[in-house]
């Protein structure tokens, strides 16, 4: 982490945290309010492989306000659809937040298979605006973009999806929330025991 902050202040680079999750019609269970003795029922669809899936980038630089850069896939359970993110997908988020950012970036992330297969490291390659460096085996607690994913599944508990459309656009919504929230953005990434980065 200290080399890949070293490279982002030498190249006045933003640094970006990036990781995948996914959500499905099966929403996470949560205390509500009710009358006394009425006891609510949320009646949700379940049924069916529909997933959305996410992946996104939380990036920090010197003197500029963070940013959650994210792109959304829908699996709605059909023959040869892509389940997830594949090396050209994660090359297309990094395009985009390139041409977001307008500056390099030194991209942090975990050792997912397809963010470390020779097809990977070739897109990588490509990109020379681009610098990676990979977190240690399993370190949730490394990453602000948990944090971000955590708090979007809280805000879609008991929320009773019926299809994969109205799945995707309730997590768009949470995440386009959080875009706008960028003390909120750089509270998660203290929280993982960093710290934003000082202006310049």
């Amino acid at each position: 982490m200290a080399g890949a902050k070293r490279v982002a202040a030498r190249r006045g680079a933003w640094i970006c945290f990036a990781d995948e999750c996914g959500q499905t019609l099966r929403p996470l269970k949560a205390s509500t309010w009710a009358p006394r003795g009425i006891t609510p029922i949320v009646v949700v669809t379940a049924a069916g492989n529909v997933r959305v899936s996410v992946a996104g980038l939380v990036c920090y630089r010197p003197g500029e306000r963070s940013r959650l850069v994210y792109r959304t896939m829908t699996h709605r359970g059909r023959k040869g659809e892509p389940k997830g993110f594949r090396e050209h997908d994660f090359a297309r988020l990094l395009d985009a937040a390139d041409q977001q950012l307008q500056a390099p970036i030194v991209l942090i992330w975990d050792g997912l298979n397809a963010h470390k297969s020779a097809r990977m490291r070739t897109l990588i390659a490509a990109r020379p605006w681009l610098r990676v460096y990979q977190l240690p085996s399993y370190a949730p607690e490394l990453t602000p973009v948990e944090k971000i994913w955590s708090a979007m599944k809280r805000s879609l508990a008991n929320l009773p999806a019926r299809n994969a459309g109205t799945l995707a656009a309730a997590v768009k919504n949470r995440l386009k929330k959080m875009q706008y929230r960028h003390g909120l953005i750089d509270a998660y990434l203290t929280g993982t025991g960093l710290s934003p980065p000082a202006p310049t």
